[in-house]
């Protein structure tokens, strides 16, 4: 049996891959520092998988993992992943992306990891694309500290892969959405609408909100996150395809949850592109990657979460 370490394991996208992994039949270990991740998440399969309490920046701690469970393959989704936090703390961003995925990716070589599956953003490391759709070979220009951390941590990835002779598989990922994510932080303009449309208050949208992002709903990146496990190499996108303006997200919202939610317009954020969205031709081809939930559905689901599971 495939063992498979998951990073970020108990986080609002790593719980959806490890009960995806789980399901698979892959035995699965976590590590998750539980500063953002939170183990109800995982409360469906905690039973099923091996779980430490380590931060990926605490080298000694991780080692100590890798030497108890011997991974096969590493699934590297613990991040920060706060653009906006990013830009007013850098170097703790950068500690957490680069020098915990560094971590990581020499204790992989150390220990003979077959697979590294990296978690990266599509839409921070290109900065402002030269063209739409993005794919995978647009210049990479990330505009904030978080797409300059992520950008840094896939060189890392690769560096040791090719000294090392694993193989490894960057995941540019889109604007991911779904239920776990968590409304009461700055990031996941979904799930902060909705919670907001919940508790009568109004929307908070940053620029004239024809800004655009690909929205992809988080099991999909579960379902092709597990995929990668097996296959894949080198660096894919993976989002809808599609671009959604956050004007089209306020009308949606108003749709889903029936309620004639208020809109405030504030000033842009730096660091933050314009328009974006995602070729994901090679991981249609590659990973067989199919997003499956539309991006109505999808705010259904994650509306219906909100509902029952955020105060």
């Amino acid at each position: 049996m495939t063992t498979v370490l998951v990073t970020g394991g108990a986080g609002f996208i790593g719980s959806h891959v490890v009960e995806e992994l789980v399901e698979r039949d892959y035995n699965v270990g976590v590590i998750d520092s539980l500063v953002s991740g939170d183990l109800s998440n995982l409360e469906r399969v905690i039973d099923e998988i091996e779980f430490w309490r380590v931060d990926v920046q605490d080298p000694r701690g991780v080692e100590t993992v890798f030497s108890e469970f011997e991974p096969d393959v590493v699934v590297h989704l613990a991040a920060q992943t706060n653009v906006r936090y990013s830009m007013r703390n850098p170097v703790a961003d950068a500690s957490v992306n680069v020098m915990g995925t560094l971590n990581l990716a020499s204790l992989a070589s150390r220990y003979e990891v077959e697979r590294f599956v990296y978690a990266s953003s599509g839409g921070a490391v290109y900065g402002e694309p030269q063209y739409l759709p993005v794919d995978e070979e647009h210049p990479t220009r990330p505009i904030s500290s978080y797409g300059a951390s992520k950008l840094a941590g896939e060189h890392y990835v690769r560096v040791y892969a090719e000294a090392d002779g694993f193989d490894h598989v960057i995941l540019r990922y889109a604007n991911v959405y779904g239920p776990r994510q968590d409304p009461r932080g700055e990031a996941g303009v979904i799930s902060i609408f909705l919670h907001r449309a919940a508790r009568g208050e109004p929307l908070r949208v940053f620029g004239d909100g024809e800004q655009t992002r690909d929205f992809v709903f988080v099991r999909d990146v579960a379902r092709v996150t597990a995929d990668a496990v097996e296959k894949g190499r080198g660096v894919y996108n993976i989002g809808s395809g599609r671009e959604t303006s956050v004007n089209e997200i306020v009308e949606l919202v108003r749709k889903v949850t029936g309620r004639d939610v208020k809109v405030v317009y504030e000033d842009a954020r730096a660091g933050e592109v314009r328009r974006i969205y995602l070729d994901i031709t090679r991981a249609r081809k590659e990973l067989d990657f199919e997003p499956e939930t539309d991006l109505e559905e999808g705010v259904k689901i994650t509306w219906e979460w909100i509902k029952s599971n955020v105060p």
